[in-house]
C-alpha cells in the first residue's frame, strides 16, 4: 500500500484526549485556531534585514541572505566610518538551507542548545540561525492565513450564490424542487427565509471555526454587515421563521417521547419478525392506527419510509451514554464511520442535574456511508433526553420541520420521525439498549452497487447504529483494562505502551473514515480507468495539522462487488501471512507480526504491528474492526524510531500518518443457501459483499503545489492492481 511515512525524529508533544473531536466547520478543510497556537516568533521584527527583502511573506529560504553578525550596528558620529561599516549580507549555501529546513520540519521553535549546535555545524552565527527560523515561521504563517481567508471567501461566495438563486426563483414564481409555477408566493417566501436561516448559521460556524471573528467582527467579504438580524441567535431566527414558542416545542418533543417509548416496547402486530431477513419490520398500517398520524404527516408520494428496531447490550454505564448523546463532540466520536459532521445549533432547554435531565437542543448531523458512491444525509432535528425512572433513560430525535404544520418540508431530503433509544441500566457496567430509527426520505436513484443495502433500510438502520456503538464502547473498555490476557496482547511490555498504540490506531481509523465518505468535506472527481474500475479522487492541503504530513494529500477510492461473504473477505485482508498476495508494496516478500493488541472480544478487533522486508526503516500499523454490519482494515506506515517510542508509552499525537485501507459491508441482497454441505471445498458463493478500497498519498510537501497527472496515474495503477490481486487471492477473477 502506498502511504507517506512520518519522520522518525518527530518528538512527542503534549498529550491529546483519547478521542479527538471535530466540529461542523471542518467542512471547509484544514482550519487552525489562531488564538490557541500563537507563534512566539512569527511577528518579531528583524531589523537586521534590509527593507528590500523584509515582509511577512518573505523567508530567508527564498532570498538566502542574512546579516553578518560580526558587523557592528551601533551609531557612529563619523559619516565616513558609517559608510565603511554598512551591513553585509551572507548568502546561505544549499547545504545550509537543507540542514535548517530539516531541523525546521522537526522543530519549528528550536531551543538555544539546538541553535548553537546547528550554527557550529553549518559555520554560521547563532543569531543568523535564529533569524532564519523566525523568517521561516513568518512565511508559513502568512501562507496559512492567506489560505484560510481564501477558503472562507469561497464559502461565503457559495452561500451568496445559493441565496441569489433562491431570490431569483421567487421572482420567477417557480418551485425550486419541481420547476412548476408556485401556487402561493407567501409559502415560497417562507421557504426562502428558512433557507436563509440555514445559510446564516453556516456562516457563523465558519467564523467560529477559524477563530478570527469571535469578538463579533465581520470579515471583509461577509455577505451581511451591521445587521441586527444577523446578530440574533439562530434560535431567535428559528422562532421568528417558524413562529414556534418554547411551549410548542416541548409539546412536540413530549409527544415524540411517548411514541418512542411505545414503539420500543410493543411487539406484534406493530413489529413483525421476518425469518428471511432476520430482522423486525414495521407494519405501517398498524403504525397509522396506533399513533393516529394526521393526514398531513403521512408520507408524501415522492418519499419513502425507513423504519427499523434493534436491541442489544452495551459495555458502558448509563450516565456516560446519556452524556455522550447530549454532547455533540462525544456523539461524533461514538460513530466515526457514520457521522461525517455534527453540530448543536441551539440549546432550547439545558436540563437539570449533572446528566441534564429534560435537556432539549436543536442539532444537525450529516450521515454517511464509507464510499463516495452514496450521497450523505443531512438532517436537522431536535434531541430530547428524559429520565423515565431510576435506571432508565430515553433519548428521542424528531426533525424540526415536524413542529409547524404550515412549513413545507420539501426542502429537507431526509426527516426524522420520532427516533432514538431507550437505555436501561443493568447495574453491572452494562446497559440494555433498544434503538429505533424512523426516517422519511426523498426518493432517489441509488448507485447500482448499493441499491440493495440502501433500499432494504440496512445501510442507515438501527442495526448499523447499534453495532457501531457496541464496538466503540467495547474498544473503550479494552483501552482502560489492566488485566487483558497475554494471548490477546503480545509484544508490548507496558500498559502505557499499550494505551499509546491504541490511541494511534484510533486516530488512524478516524482519519480513514473521514477521508472516504461522500461528505461535503470532499469534492470527488471520477478519473478514467482502462481497467473498468470506478475510481474517484479528492485532494486536500494540509498546512498545520501535525497528525498528517504537510503538503498536498490525494485520496483515491473505488468500490466493487465481490462474490464472497463479508467474513471471508475480512479474514483474507487482515491475515499478515497473506498480505503479500495483494499488497504491491510488499513486493511478494514475507510480512511478520511483532505485536498484537486485542481491543474487543472478537479476534478480528485488534491492533497489530508488522515488519516488511521491502521497508526496513518502516513498520506497518494495522487496525482491524468488525461487527455485525461492517468490517474495516486500516493500515498506516510509521517510522521505526517513532514506533518504538510509541511502544514505550510516548505520546503519538504528533506522529504524521496517512492511513489507507478497506471497508467491507454486505451487499444487501437477501438470498437463501443454494446447497447445504459440511465440506468447505463445496462452499457456494451466494453471499456477496461490497468492498471499498481507499488510499491516501502525499503528492507534494508544498501546500501551494497543484495536483499532477502523474499522481492520478499512480493511484489509478495502485487501486487497479490491488483489486486485481485481491480477486486473484480469493479466486474470483473477472471472466
Amino acid at each position: 500500500m502506498v502511504m507517506s511515512s512520518s519522520n522518525d525524529n518527530n518528538p512527542p508533544t503534549s498529550t491529546k484526549d483519547l478521542f479527538p473531536s471535530t466540529s461542523l466547520a471542518l467542512t471547509l478543510g484544514i482550519f487552525r485556531d489562531i488564538d490557541g497556537r500563537k507563534d512566539d516568533g512569527a511577528n518579531t521584527t528583524v531589523t537586521e534585514i534590509s527593507s528590500e527583502y523584509s515582509g511577512p511573506a518573505r523567508s530567508r529560504s527564498d532570498d538566502d541572505f542574512d546579516v553578518d553578525p560580526d558587523v557592528d550596528d551601533g551609531d557612529d558620529d563619523n559619516n565616513k566610518n558609517k559608510n565603511k561599516k554598512r551591513k553585509k549580507y551572507h548568502r546561505h549555501t544549499a547545504e545550509q538551507i537543507r540542514e535548517m529546513e530539516a531541523l525546521f520540519k522537526e522543530s519549528p521553535h528550536p531551543d538555544e542548545k539546538q541553535r548553537q549546535q546547528l550554527s557550529k555545524r553549518l559555520g554560521l552565527h547563532p543569531r543568523q540561525v535564529k533569524f532564519w527560523f523566525q523568517n521561516r515561521r513568518t512565511q508559513i504563517k502568512a501562507i496559512q492565513e492567506r489560505h484560510e481567508n481564501s477558503l472562507l471567501k469561497s464559502e461565503m461566495d457559495k452561500l451568496r450564490d445559493e441565496n441569489k438563486l433562491l431570490r431569483d426563483t421567487i421572482k420567477k414564481g417557480t418551485c425550486p424542487n419541481c420547476g412548476f409555477g408556485s401556487s402561493s408566493k407567501d409559502t415560497d417566501q417562507q421557504q426562502l427565509r428558512i433557507e436563509n436561516v440555514k445559510l446564516k448559521a453556516e456562516i457563523e460556524k465558519l467564523r467560529t471555526s477559524i477563530g478570527k471573528y469571535a469578538q463579533g467582527t465581520s470579515p471583509t467579504n461577509s455577505c451581511s454587515t451591521g445587521n441586527d438580524y444577523e446578530n440574533r441567535s439562530s434560535l431567535d431566527l428559528c422562532s421568528g421563521v417558524f413562529g414556534v414558542e418554547t411551549s410548542r416545542i416541548m409539546e412536540v418533543v413530549n409527544l415524540a417521547m411517548e411514541e418512542l417509548v411505545k414503539m420500543a416496547s410493543v411487539g406484534e402486530p406493530l413489529w413483525v419478525w421476518s425469518f428471511e431477513t432476520g430482522r423486525e419490520i414495521l407494519n405501517y398500517d398498524e403504525y397509522l392506527k396506533e399513533f393516529q398520524v394526521e393526514t398531513s404527516k403521512i408520507v408524501q408520494p415522492k418519499r419513502h419510509i425507513e423504519a427499523s428496531r434493534d436491541t442489544g447490550v452495551v459495555f458502558s454505564d448509563l450516565p456516560r451514554l446519556v452524556r455522550s448523546f447530549m454532547d455533540v463532540e462525544q456523539y461524533e466520536e461514538m460513530f466515526p464511520c457514520m457521522i461525517s459532521k455534527a453540530a448543536t445549533l441551539d440549546v432550547i432547554c439545558s436540563g437539570e442535574g449533572a446528566n441534564r435531565n429534560g435537556a432539549v437542543q436543536l442539532m444537525f448531523a450529516e450521515i454517511q456511508m464509507l464510499t463516495p458512491l452514496v450521497a450523505t444525509r443531512e438532517i436537522y432535528f431536535v434531541r430530547y433526553s428524559k429520565q423515565l425512572n431510576d435506571n432508565k433513560w430515553a433519548i428521542v430525535d424528531i426533525s424540526i420541520d415536524n413542529i409547524e404544520k404550515n412549513i413545507d418540508a420539501s426542502l429537507a431530503r431526509c426527516r426524522k420521525r420520532p427516533s432514538g433509544c431507550i437505555i436501561e441500566d443493568n447495574s453491572n457496567g452494562h446497559c440494555k439498549m433498544t434503538w429505533i430509527e424512523h426516517l422519511e426520505c426523498q426518493k432517489s436513484i441509488a448507485h447500482s452497487l448499493y441499491r440493495g443495502i440502501i433500499n432494504s433500510g440496512v445501510a442507515f438502520g438501527a442495526k448499523h447504529w447499534m453495532a457501531t456503538l457496541q464496538q466503540k464502547c467495547e474498544r473503550l473498555v479494552f483501552f482502560l483494562a489492566t488485566n487483558v490476557p497475554t494471548k490477546d496482547s503480545s509484544g508490548i511490555a507496558t500498559l502505557a505502551g499499550r494505551k499509546s498504540i491504541l490511541k494511534l490506531a484510533e486516530r488512524m481509523t478516524w482519519s480513514f473514515c473521514r477521508a472516504l465518505g461522500g461528505s461535503s468535506y470532499h469534492t470527488w472527481k471520477k478519473i478514467p480507468s482502462k481497467t473498468g474500475y470506478d475510481i474517484r479522487v479528492a485532494s486536500r492541503k494540509n498546512i498545520n495539522d501535525p497528525g498528517e504530513p504537510l503538503g498536498v494529500i490525494l485520496c483515491a477510492v473505488s468500490s466493487v462487488w465481490l462474490p464472497v461473504s463479508q467474513t471471508v473477505l475480512f479474514d483474507f485482508l487482515r491475515d499478515e501471512t497473506r498480505r503479500n498476495e495483494w499488497d504491491i508494496m510488499s513486493n511478494g516478500g514475507a510480512v511478520q507480526s511483532i505485536a498484537n493488541l486485542a481491543k474487543g472480544q472478537d479476534r478480528g478487533n485488534s491492533v497489530s504491528i508488522h515488519t516488511m522486508k521491502s521497508k526496513e526503516n518502516t513498520w506497518m500499523v494495522q487496525d482491524t474492526s468488525t461487527n455485525s454490519y461492517e468490517s474495516m482494515v486500516v493500515c498506516a506506515p510509521v517510522g521505526v524510531t517513532n514506533m518504538q517510542s510509541v511502544m514505550g508509552g510516548c505520546d503519538s499525537s504528533s506522529i504524521a500518518i496517512l492511513p489507507s485501507g478497506f471497508s467491507i459491508v454486505p451487499d444487501g441482497v437477501e438470498t437463501r443457501p443454494l446447497v447445504i454441505t459440511s465440506k468447505s471445498d463445496d462452499q457456494s458463493w451466494e453471499n456477496g459483499s461490497l468492498l471499498t478500497v481507499g488510499f491516501q498519498i502525499l503528492t507534494s510537501e508544498s501546500p501551494t503545489d497543484k495536483l499532477g497527472v502523474e499522481s492520478l496515474e499512480s493511484v489509478n495503477t495502485l487501486i487497479s492492481r490491488t483489486l486485481r490481486n485481491i480477486k486473484a487471492g480469493l479466486r474470483c477473477e473477472d471472466e
